[in-house]
């Protein structure tokens, strides 16, 4: 006897489910493309390199694709494939210009380095502005494989005495556990904001991840001190260009 349920026999979706899921789709890969050439129509008419390097690439690496087809007798084989090859390393050039282009405006600005602690792919544990003063000074803290690392934009002389108080606050709680200080800049010792990501990546593994969430646990109950809000992202319209770089980190 039927049932009469719209989720079909035995728990299937529906055609009106599988219609709507089919259309979602749909509409997020448009708005994936109608940011992709948001980004790109930008990047051009900043970046005068770009359209030279990204054309060079597709037409030289075709070029490479024949030449070597023509020893082997098999030039017309190799081209559709040199082509393709050609068009994947031109959109890794457009997105590593794009992000070059993205973390040169917002160096030095405040909130920048909260702003790439979230772009972070992983599974780092990131807390923004734990610390903070009204210049709009900040500590974040972030928790990852190497232990604790807290990471401190604004002015070295204030930024120092911060980052002094949360380790100390931070060692009382995470027993051995390493625990990294960074300060984002361009002076001695300090490290740069496009290279934030980069240093991170190359500490070492010290902890596992049920280590991870002991630590998040703890560190949780330290809270926030008072201070102003961080802005939301360092330059004008942060946000979408949050969105364009996730865009092509996905693709």
């Amino acid at each position: 006897m039927a049932n009469g349920s719209k989720a079909g026999k035995a728990g299937k979706p529906s055609k009106e489910a599988k219609a709507a899921a089919k259309a979602a789709r749909k509409q997020a890969s448009k708005e994936r493309r109608s940011q992709l050439w948001q980004a790109f129509q930008m990047q051009r008419k900043e970046d005068k390199l770009l359209l030279p390097l990204m054309i060079g690439s597709i037409v030289g690496i075709a070029i490479v694709a024949f030449l070597v087809g023509l020893i082997f007798g098999v030039e017309w084989f190799l081209l559709p494939f040199g082509v393709l090859v050609g068009v994947l390393v031109a959109f890794i050039i457009f997105g590593r210009r794009v992000q070059k282009s993205v973390y040169k405006k917002a160096d030095g600005q405040a909130g920048a380095a909260a702003w790439a602690l979230d772009n972070l792919r992983g599974s780092w544990r990131v807390t923004n502005a734990i610390a903070g003063t009204t210049q709009l000074d900040a500590v974040h803290r972030v928790i990852g494989k190497p232990g604790v690392i807290l990471v401190a934009e604004g002015a070295p002389q204030r930024v120092k005495s911060l980052l002094a108080q949360e380790k100390k606050k931070t060692a009382r709680l995470v027993g051995d556990t390493p625990i990294y200080d960074v300060v984002i800049g361009n002076g001695e010792n300090q490290i740069p904001l496009s290279g934030l990501q980069k240093y991170l990546t190359k500490l070492p593994n010290n902890i596992d991840t049920k280590r991870m969430d002991t630590i998040e646990s703890r560190l949780a109950a330290l809270g926030t001190k008072g201070g102003p809000a961080m802005p939301k992202g360092p330059i004008p319209g942060g946000a979408k260009m949050k969105g364009v770089q996730r865009t092509i980190k996905r693709r």
